[in-house]
């Protein structure tokens, strides 16, 4: 199976301190692969590096030393539409919803912010916002609240439904469902699911709980 999205020989270092500088190494050789339309779990002790290296994969930090590779290609010398390519097709899903939503925004201001990124035409806004929200089983009459007057699944539902909209071919996903009911988790696991067998998506599942792992995932690895 080839791989989307491989990670080689990652190290992350991180470094404090004016004077007397203290270096504090997080990851270490770290090597793997997520293949096309299938989900790698990562699990490993709490500080062990695992979102760290959801950041790298998805281009939010750079690594010490390494290198990330998208359909085979080193994302340092990706330019123009293969650079776009990568920075759509790479997302992250993060555990809490909130962050990634603006509390002074309604959920449908928030979906028309990434409309307007893509340079959606505005008459398109209302059908393509309607489009998202239902691909990730909310209703219309979400799109009025703000993020404090929906629950967590609702919030990640919507977080997902932004995402979605870039149309990705990786989610990293960090903790997706620990901050939320065990029924809601349910729901959400649910959801991942059918979105990856509709839209071929690959996953890196980050999560401590194992039972989550073993349902979602195809292979696992551990830092």
């Amino acid at each position: 199976m080839p791989a989307i999205l491989r990670a080689e020989g990652i190290d992350k270092t991180y470094v404090s301190g004016l004077v007397f500088r203290k270096r504090h190494q997080v990851l270490r050789n770290v090597s793997l692969k997520i293949e096309e339309g299938r989900t790698l779990g990562l699990m490993g002790p709490s500080g062990c590096g695992k979102t760290t290296l959801g950041m790298i994969l998805a281009g939010l930090l750079n690594p010490s030393a390494g290198r990330i590779l998208y359909h085979e290609k080193d994302i340092r010398n990706l330019k123009g539409e293969e650079l776009r390519a990568y920075r759509r097709g790479v997302q992250m899903v993060f555990q809490d919803p909130e962050g990634s939503l603006n509390p002074r925004k309604s959920i449908e201001r928030s979906i028309h912010e990434v409309l307007r990124l893509l340079k959606t035409p505005e008459k398109e806004w209302r059908s393509r916002t309607l489009e998202a929200l239902e691909g990730v089983g909310l209703s219309e009459e979400l799109l009025c609240r703000y993020p404090s007057q929906i629950s967590g699944g609702q919030g990640q539902r919507v977080a997902l439904s932004r995402v979605l909209l870039l149309n990705p071919r990786v989610l990293i996903l960090d903790e997706p469902t620990s901050a939320l009911d065990i029924s809601v988790q349910a729901q959400i696991l649910g959801l991942l699911k059918d979105l990856q067998r509709e839209r071929g998506l690959s996953y890196l599942l980050i999560s401590h709980q194992p039972e989550v792992v073993r349902f979602m995932s195809h292979e696992t690895a551990i830092l």
